[in-house]
């Protein structure tokens, strides 16, 4: 065991980093580009009231290779993106996609005709979000549901963007990719009432705005993402970054050590 002085100082217990997959989902809005964010509930372990992107841990069958036949990419374009997630890559896109699903009602997959699924179809809105809870307490698998509905997985709508590792000497430890998608049309995105217990489509600066004046909670990787984004001027160019990107910085912030 190492030691720190100050805060630190004795030692440090090394806490488990668990594998996570956190989607930002931007759509287009008359000032820019919105992100949808969930606020978690007071009570939630990690990041209790906290406004946060849909995301979660990587499970164990989010590897597995039977996904392949229900997945759409990664497309040639996106051979940068896969080098640099590495030999899990398809864990994290599945989990990416799953997450988004679990917590925010937004599904990134593709029907039997080849279209981003829409909730136009109210019967088949209904049926994806009865399934959401029974996914979530793993009663069912996405395997499941994408044969059950003749699905694929919209992975080349997902693009992956950086990766933040969470520091030593918090209670949770995460190693975070962060992904980027559109919204899927027609789809609007619903906290789910239990882990999360308010959603909300945010421009970037508001959501720095109204964090700066108290009123809307952030953890710092989400206000360093916020803060990326808000550079970007307009929608189309936030989508391009994310497709055309080719830099994938990690992150690994330290925590201050009181003097």
């Amino acid at each position: 065991m190492s030691e720190l002085p100050g805060r630190y100082a004795g030692p440090i217990p090394v806490q488990p980093v668990r594998p996570a997959a956190t989607v930002i989902i931007v759509r287009e809005a008359p000032a820019g580009f919105e992100i949808f964010m969930l606020k978690r509930a007071g009570a939630s372990a990690f990041a209790g009231g906290m406004y946060v992107f849909p995301g979660g841990r990587v499970d164990a069958d989010d590897h597995l290779h039977a996904y392949d036949a229900w997945r759409q990419g990664p497309s040639q374009g996106q051979a940068p993106q896969q080098r640099a997630l590495g030999d899990e890559w398809r864990g994290f896109w599945v989990a990416a996609i799953r997450e988004t699903f679990e917590e925010a009602g937004l599904l990134l997959a593709y029907n039997e005709a080849g279209e981003l699924v829409s909730y136009a179809d109210a019967a088949l809105h209904a049926r994806l979000d009865a399934l959401r809870k029974p996914l979530n307490d793993g009663e069912v698998s996405l395997l499941d549901i994408c044969a059950r509905e003749r699905l694929r997985l919209a992975v080349d709508h997902v693009h992956y963007y950086n990766r933040f590792v969470t520091p030593i000497g918090r209670p949770r430890r995460f190693d975070t990719r962060f992904f980027i998608a559109e919204t899927p049309p027609g789809q609007v995105g619903r906290h789910d009432e239990h882990e999360t217990v308010h959603s909300v489509w945010i421009s970037p600066q508001e959501a720095l705005a109204r964090n700066a004046a108290g009123e809307f909670d952030l953890m710092n990787v989400t206000r360093r993402q916020l803060q990326d984004l808000a550079a970007r001027p307009d929608y189309a160019q936030a989508v391009a970054m994310a497709r055309d990107n080719r830099y994938f910085p990690v992150h690994r912030p330290v925590l201050p050590v009181a003097g």
